[in-house]
């Protein structure tokens, strides 16, 4: 079992600009098969956008996809620990913030995600959420 976040991160997560646009958040998750982005300004950290949040801060408000821009709808309240933490204190601070996905950053530069998924891939390999996450994607 791991114990440093830097053995169970995704690596060079795809990542946005704040100015992007939602469709274009949209195809780049799509062309990834992921269910989210970082979103930055400047270089720094700024946002995550879920695919969720596309449809219940973006669609569901009515707004257009074209037009709107991932720095409107992402979340922006963020944790974010760095690579050498460890997976024991990421998983409490998920479990008490109810937090799907934490930024990795290492000297104010993003080098990886993880995510809830990933942690039960290597804590949980047999539950439910271990297996669907280690499953190759379906398109």
């Amino acid at each position: 079992m791991a114990e440093r976040l830097s053995e169970v991160m995704t690596r060079n997560p795809v990542t946005l600009d704040v100015n992007d646009t939602v469709i274009a958040a949209a195809r780049s998750m799509r062309d990834a098969n992921i269910g989210d982005v970082v979103v930055l300004e400047n270089g720094a950290v700024r946002g995550v956008l879920t695919d969720r949040d596309i449809v219940v801060r973006g669609l569901a408000e009515g707004k257009n996809p074209a037009e709107t821009l991932v720095g409107e709808v992402c979340s922006r309240e963020l944790t974010m620990f760095a690579p050498t933490d460890a997976i024991n204190d990421a998983v409490r601070i998920m479990r008490e913030k109810a937090i799907r996905r934490l930024p990795v950053v290492e000297d104010g530069r993003l080098v990886g995600i993880v995510s809830l998924g990933d942690l039960a891939v290597d804590r949980e390999p047999q539950s439910v959420l271990g297996g669907i996450s280690a499953a190759p994607p379906n398109r």
